[in-house]
């Protein structure tokens, strides 16, 4: 059997709080869970996904994860460096993933959640926002090898927007890729019976959900000296959506400096199909 086409059951976590996914439903169309949900489904067609929250109840609820063959931690604003009921619940409800050892995959703030439960640290990014996308994010030797970051390139773009980093890494996590000044761009994190990959970044999300992105953080980034004014980030953006609706415009790739790894939705997505591969092929083993 082709581990590829092995129908799942996968989970989505959410972490944006109702008044953040409201938010984002109105700069973005969807929430963050909701987004992925939306990836996924064109990644896997037969894929069976369920989505909850694990900060609206305080992480207290943990649902049967036995059913489940991996789970998806969704971006989010959650700051794990700081402590609030939110984080306090988002580590709480990761640590019981960990437990149940049900494998699992974070983006930017799954990343950070994930690192906060198993004992690593988080704190804001030295040089301010990583806006837009994640610039020469390079492969460690340990990179070079994982089935993570299978067919990337040694060094790669990728959609970002954060302002938070991983400053500690767990004991025993195995990190897979760096740049300039993000420390940690992709890493390996087990504890326990479980096991987690994740990245910084966002494979999951469209170049159109990064210009509305740029559009709902347009105070901050002008305040960081990132833009000069608001046409400024409304010209960015709406390259940036031009280049979505047609990703065969050579010359706006040109102008904003992307190449195919973002630009073609198939390598801009390679992490989430090669974790899908991984968690594809593990459910063949234990049948």
């Amino acid at each position: 059997m082709d581990p590829s086409h092995v129908p799942l059951n996968v989970l989505i976590v959410a972490s944006e709080t109702p008044a953040q996914r409201n938010a984002r439903r109105r700069s973005a169309g969807t929430s963050s869970d909701e987004s992925y949900a939306e990836t996924l489904a064109r990644l896997q067609g037969d894929l069976r996904i369920d989505t909850l929250s694990c900060v609206d109840d305080g992480g207290a609820t943990l649902p049967d994860l036995s059913r489940y063959d991996g789970l998806f931690f969704a971006g989010s604003p959650i700051q794990m460096h700081e402590d609030t009921p939110e984080t306090r619940a988002a580590a709480r409800f990761m640590a019981g993933v960990f437990q149940a050892g049900v494998p699992s995959f974070g983006s930017c703030a799954g990343l950070q959640i994930a690192a906060v439960a198993a004992g690593g640290a988080t704190g804001l990014r030295s040089s301010g926002t990583e806006a837009a996308f994640a610039r020469n994010i390079t492969m460690t030797e340990a990179g070079r090898t994982h089935p993570l970051l299978q067919g990337r390139p040694s060094v790669w773009s990728a959609p970002a927007m954060h302002s938070s980093v991983v400053t500690a890494l767990p004991p025993g996590a195995v990190l897979l890729a760096r740049n300039g000044d993000t420390p940690v761009e992709a890493v390996e994190i087990r504890q326990g019976p479980g096991v987690f990959w994740g990245v910084q970044y966002h494979p999951e999300i469209t170049l159109a959900e990064i210009a509305a992105s740029l559009r709902r953080q347009s105070g901050d980034l002008i305040d960081e000296g990132l833009a000069r004014d608001d046409a400024a980030i409304e010209d960015h953006a709406a390259r940036l959506e031009a280049l979505n609706d047609d990703p065969h415009r050579r010359d706006l790739a040109w102008q904003l400096g992307l190449d195919d790894e973002v630009t073609d939705a198939g390598r801009r997505t390679l992490e989430l199909r090669n974790f899908l591969t991984m968690i594809a092929a593990r459910s063949v083993a234990m049948a």
